[in-house]
């Protein structure tokens, strides 16, 4: 079944805002949802009790290639959780680890893709992370960088913000939308409508003007997952297959 609809981007680049959004649009309530609402209508592939139940012992036992060799099966239990389109949050890349893909392409439908200027994201990662600008700099730049393996998110495979991103952008499509997150500022009816639409979610004006207001204060403000380095075996998507 592909019906999962990634909500993909490099890790402070406001995803936190689009699901926000999509959560809003979707409840089309007059008040705006509380943040800690927003997994009853957007998942997040990176959970460790998906991977726990599935592998039989902790997620914080098991390695990277290990998580990523159960990612499938996670995957396919998320998109068979629920009928019609899955909204799924991921930082991975749109690529490989081992030999073992980032997203199950037969469960893949599409992908949302949130870019933002890596100035903008070196200073969150500053603020968030407690980081110094030449650390959060170095990190930017490592195509080793992956998030920790911890009790609140598994690990997550990074690469380099270009890496990242030419991983996503080089496979925009009918089936990937790019979205600028200055866009989502300076334009936001218009980017956020290219989000609604590929939501199956329709374009209507003042549905979305509603949903608007329940997602500008939430954007960039949640993390809980670590940043680390070191680690090899990364591999863009490239020409493999994308979802869809």
């Amino acid at each position: 079944m592909s019906n999962i609809l990634w909500l993909a981007s490099y890790p402070k680049s406001g995803n936190t805002w689009v699901r926000a959004f999509l959560a809003n649009l979707i409840a089309d309530d007059s008040e705006p949802l509380p943040l800690a609402k927003l997994s009853n209508y957007c998942k997040d592939e990176a959970l460790p009790d998906l991977y726990t139940a599935i592998a039989g012992q902790p997620s914080t036992e098991l390695d990277a290639a290990q998580l990523c060799a159960l990612r499938p099966q996670v995957h396919a239990r998320i998109a068979a959780s629920q009928p019609g389109t899955v909204l799924v949050k991921t930082h991975n890349l749109n690529g490989s680890f081992e030999g073992h893909a980032l997203q199950n392409p037969d469960v893949s439908a599409g992908a949302v893709y949130v870019v933002r200027n890596p100035l903008d994201v070196v200073l969150s990662m500053t603020y968030h992370f407690g980081l110094t600008l030449d650390e959060a700099i170095e990190r930017l730049e490592s195509e080793e960088l992956a998030t920790q393996n911890d009790e609140l998110f598994v690990t997550q495979i990074l690469g380099s913000w270009s890496t990242h991103v030419a991983s996503w952008a080089d496979m925009a499509g009918p089936d990937i939308v790019v979205v600028r997150y200055e866009d989502m500022l300076e334009k936001p009816i218009k980017a956020f409508g290219k989000i609604a639409g590929l939501a199956g979610l329709g374009n209507n004006r003042k549905r979305l003007q509603r949903a608007r207001p329940g997602c500008d204060q939430r954007r960039d403000r949640t993390h809980g997952y670590a940043i680390q380095l070191r680690l090899p075996g990364l591999r863009r998507r490239g020409h493999e297959r994308q979802p869809g």
